[in-house]
């Protein structure tokens, strides 16, 4: 029998784009692919622009997320919105166990994580390279104890979901997003998180700063490739392949790490270009420079550094055992930082 999908987060940079590239790319046979919406516009766009079809849930209804996995007989769900929370993917475990058993196949949960959450802002180790190939994550993740409380939310959110695929027979696959760039293909956000952080915190400053005294480096990847990787794990789950899943179950979509202050000096070698910042270079971290760029972020000045900065040791490994391969490598975001600010300051 053709799986039917669900996909959540269609007018998101990520979910958008996903479905954006579902549309061109020619995946194993496969049956209706749900767009969630939350208003009759998002609905006409899902239609016209992805051509896949509308739906609206109620993600704080249980029985209604179980009704509607029966009736439309979803078995494969993509869940790509609020990865700090886990209560609402939890809701859907109980309707996919049923569909498992009403229609005699595997169903499969993928809950869109982040590189944050297993970086030194969650208390995972940056002094040695993590794979996300690593038989000790799981164990890593379930013994964490972040300060932040964004953090300790979000871990928890990932091992709800492992444990809610353990009871309910659920494959479940932890997607971990990194530094992503490039303009997204999706009808509504087309930015994405880290490099906008740093562009909106330098025009309210005129000027680019460090926001903490780490010489560190973050994974990257270009959206493109990022899509990719959502695309060659629903390929597997079509073909009926068998993927690593559950506590083995980490995925990261990454061709390698860069640091900080690379990505600072280009991207304000392009603002000041355009004479956004009054000079290009690259200020150390000062008393007063967390609380202006904070200001601009609508955030703390403590929560400043999670937005543009912080260590993150994650490796990418198991999507290359699935064919997976990046197109960009990670070189590519320094090279095209002039883009990446063309593209940010044309979008906020």
């Amino acid at each position: 029998m053709p799986r039917n999908i669900l996909i959540t987060g269609g007018s998101g940079y990520l979910g958008g784009s996903l479905l954006a590239e579902l549309k061109k790319t020619n995946l194993p046979a496969h049956g209706t692919t749900y767009a969630l919406v939350r208003s009759d516009e998002q609905a006409e766009k899902v239609k016209a622009q992805y051509n896949a079809t509308p739906i609206t849930l109620d993600l704080e209804d249980q029985s209604a997320i179980t009704a509607t996995l029966l009736e439309k007989q979803i078995s494969v769900v993509f869940y790509m919105i609020n990865a700090a929370n886990g209560d609402s993917q939890e809701r859907f475990f109980e309707g996919l166990e049923k569909v498992k058993q009403q229609l005699g196949i595997e169903t499969h949960f993928l809950h869109t994580s982040g590189a944050k959450i297993f970086s030194g802002f969650a208390q995972h180790p940056t002094d040695r390279v993590l794979s996300d190939m690593d038989d000790g994550l799981y164990e890593i993740q379930k013994r964490v104890a972040p300060q932040i409380p964004l953090f300790k939310q979000a871990v928890g959110a990932n091992n709800k979901i492992i444990a809610a695929g353990e009871k309910y027979g659920v494959k479940t696959y932890i997607f971990m997003p990194c530094i992503v760039y490039g303009k997204g293909t999706g009808f509504g956000n087309r930015i994405s998180i880290q490099t906008v952080a740093i562009v909106k915190a330098a025009k309210a400053m005129r000027r680019v700063c460090k926001v903490d005294s780490l010489e560190a480096t973050w994974p990257v990847c270009h959206i493109h490739d990022t899509t990719a990787l959502y695309l060659a794990l629903l390929s597997k789950i079509l073909e009926e392949e068998k993927l690593q899943n559950g506590r083995r179950g980490y995925y990261l979509a990454s061709p390698g790490s860069i640091a900080w202050t690379d990505l600072y000096k280009q991207m304000a070698t392009a603002l000041d270009k355009r004479g956004i910042i009054d000079d290009d270079t690259v200020q150390e971290v000062s008393d007063d420079s967390p609380e202006e760029a904070g200001k601009a972020l609508g955030c703390p000045k403590e929560f400043v550094p999670v937005q543009m900065g912080g260590a993150c040791a994650l490796q990418a490994d198991r999507g290359k055992t699935i064919g997976w391969a990046p197109e960009y490598p990670a070189q590519h975001i320094l090279d095209d930082a002039d883009n990446e600010v063309d593209l940010i300051l044309n979008n906020i």
